[in-house]
C-alpha cells in the first residue's frame, strides 16, 4: 500500500516509483515536489545552452508541460524521474537550437544589479568572464558542449548524464575531461593574447 504524505517536505521520503505513480495520478503534491525539485537545475542547464534567459524561461516551462502530457507514459525501467527530464529538456533544447539557428552558450552582458552592496564593476567583469567561457565552450565539439552543460549547468552526476546522453559513463567521462583540457588551452591562449 502506498503510504500518501500530506506535504511536500514528506514527499522526499517516499521511493520515486511511488512518486511517479502519484504524479501519474494528477496528484498536485506530487507534481508540485518534482517541479521544484528539478526546475532549477533544468533551467540552468538550458541556460548554459541557449544563452538567454527569456529563451531559458520558455523552454523550461515547455519541459514540465511535455512532462505533464507525457508521465502517463513512464514506466520505471532503471531511468531516474530525473534523467528523463534533463532528456526531455535536451530533445527541446536541441530543437530549439536547430529552430532558431543560434550558438548555444550565449551569456547576457546584463548586469544585474538589484542589491545596493554590489559593486557595479565587480558585477561587470564576472560578465565578461562569463561570456569568455561562453566563447570558450563553443569552441567545444557539440558532445563536450553538452556533456559540460549537463555536469556543471544542470549538476547531474556522471551517472545521470550517461543516461540523459545514452552513453556508457566511460565515455562521459572521457568527453569532460577532454572538454576540461581543451577549455584550459582555450583560456590559457586568451589569457596570453590579453598580456602581449
Amino acid at each position: 500500500m502506498l503510504s500518501h504524505p500530506s506535504r511536500v517536505e514528506d514527499l522526499a521520503t517516499i521511493a520515486e516509483q511511488d512518486l511517479i505513480q502519484r504524479a501519474q495520478d494528477r496528484d498536485e503534491l506530487a507534481l508540485s515536489y518534482i517541479y521544484e525539485k528539478n526546475h532549477e537545475r533544468i533551467y540552468r542547464y538550458i541556460l548554459a545552452r541557449v544563452g538567454k534567459p527569456e529563451d531559458a524561461e520558455d523552454l523550461t516551462a515547455e519541459v514540465f508541460l511535455k512532462m505533464l502530457n507525457s508521465l502517463g507514459g513512464f514506466s520505471w525501467r532503471g531511468i531516474t524521474l530525473s534523467a528523463w527530464l534533463f532528456r526531455i529538456a535536451h530533445n527541446i533544447t536541441v530543437d530549439h537550437l536547430r529552430r532558431r539557428n543560434s550558438r548555444a552558450g550565449q551569456v547576457s552582458l546584463e548586469p544585474n544589479i538589484q542589491d545596493t552592496e554590489v559593486d557595479p564593476s565587480a558585477e561587470v567583469e564576472k560578465a565578461l568572464a562569463l561570456q569568455e567561457v561562453a566563447t570558450a565552450v563553443r569552441r567545444l565539439t557539440p558532445a563536450q558542449q553538452e556533456v559540460i552543460a549537463l555536469r556543471f549547468a544542470g549538476g547531474l552526476s556522471v551517472a545521470e548524464t550517461a543516461r540523459v546522453l545514452k552513453k556508457n559513463e566511460g565515455t562521459v567521462k572521457v568527453l569532460q575531461y577532454n572538454a576540461i583540457a581543451a577549455l584550459r588551452r582555450i583560456m590559457g591562449g586568451r589569457t596570453k593574447e590579453k598580456e602581449r
